[in-house]
């Protein structure tokens, strides 16, 4: 991936910075500047450092093929594993995060296939707050972001207020979901929010991002979603794609639990291409999760986000 091209999601004193800084600590060096002007502590490596910049370029590089290879009518459906990052802002670098592909995807099909909708779908369990402040004034692309109370997780922002400025008012959504929520929490924000806005938005592609950190055994995250529960959002976002000729791009990432990593990520991806796998959860559930305590709550917060979206959406009105 060359200057170029993330010079369309990235400040060019950034890029300088950020590929002179890791490429020198990767042979021990020191490199002038102040870190801290271009990256959060967690981006700090700490060890086997390897081409970690390099390799965040591999991944931007994904993106900008998996746009070609959808767009040129080569496949409808493309899986990108390692991409999603989702924090990374155009001149600061944060959450483990140097250059948002998921931002980078959405403006090169914006400007190299002058695309006029686009829906981003974020499903981690962290808001991607670099991805909002990418697109917040930007009407052409509706980002709609599902995750855990900011209150209660990282980066503390994605709250219900959130919704945009300028032209591009109404058309970022976020669903702060309470700490514990199953999959009837996510199927009911789907089903009063997600659905209803896409199909009056009605995107010409799909992206959607996350990885397996809203299963109820990540060390990262409360939320309590099953292997089955993932599998379920992939479906969700397959059907969604119908409405654009079943495009769309899945970048797949995230997830702190290694044992359960696997299954979550095969569960969504078999639920977008229709693959019917049988597999297990890997782990006992918690009795806790025999009764879902947080669904109340979860309604809740649907009748504020739908408060706050309801002059911009006649389907939530």
């Amino acid at each position: 991936m060359i200057d170029k091209d993330l010079r369309l999601i990235c400040h060019e004193n950034y890029i300088e910075f950020t590929r002179g800084y890791y490429e020198s600590a990767s042979f021990g060096l020191s490199y002038p500047g102040k870190f801290n002007d271009f990256h959060s502590p967690d981006n700090v490596p700490t060890s086997k450092i390897g081409n970690i910049e390099q390799g965040a370029r591999v991944i931007v590089g994904q993106a900008k093929l998996a746009c070609q290879l959808v767009q040129d009518g080569k496949f409808r459906k493309l899986v990108s594993i390692g991409g999603g990052l989702h924090h990374a802002k155009p001149n600061f670098g944060e959450g483990f995060c140097l250059y948002n592909d998921v931002a980078f995807c959405a403006r090169y099909l914006l400007e190299e296939y002058k695309l006029e909708r686009i829906l981003i779908l974020d499903t981690d369990a962290h808001a991607g707050n670099g991805t909002y402040q990418y697109f917040q004034e930007d009407p052409r692309v509706l980002f709609i972001d599902l995750h855990q109370d900011p209150l209660t997780i990282y980066p503390s922002t994605g709250f219900a207020s959130e919704i945009g400025s300028g032209q591009g008012k109404g058309f970022s959504i976020n669903i702060p979901l309470p700490p514990f929520a199953m999959y009837d929490s996510y199927k009911l924000a789907f089903e009063s929010i997600v659905e209803p806005v896409v199909h009056q938005f009605k995107p010409q592609i799909i992206i959607r991002n996350g990885g397996s950190d809203p299963h109820f055994e990540d060390s990262l995250a409360n939320l309590c979603l099953t292997v089955e529960g993932f599998r379920s959002i992939g479906e969700k976002v397959s059907s969604l794609a119908e409405i654009c000729d079943g495009k769309a791009i899945d970048m797949i990432t995230s997830g702190y639990n290694m044992s359960v990593l696997p299954h979550c990520w095969l569960a969504m991806i078999s639920g977008l291409a229709g693959f019917n796998l049988k597999i297990a959860e890997p782990v006992p559930l918690p009795d806790e999760m025999k009764g879902n305590k947080s669904l109340a709550e979860t309604k809740q917060v649907i009748k504020e986000v739908k408060r706050y979206l309801k002059d911009y959406w006649k389907c939530l009105q």
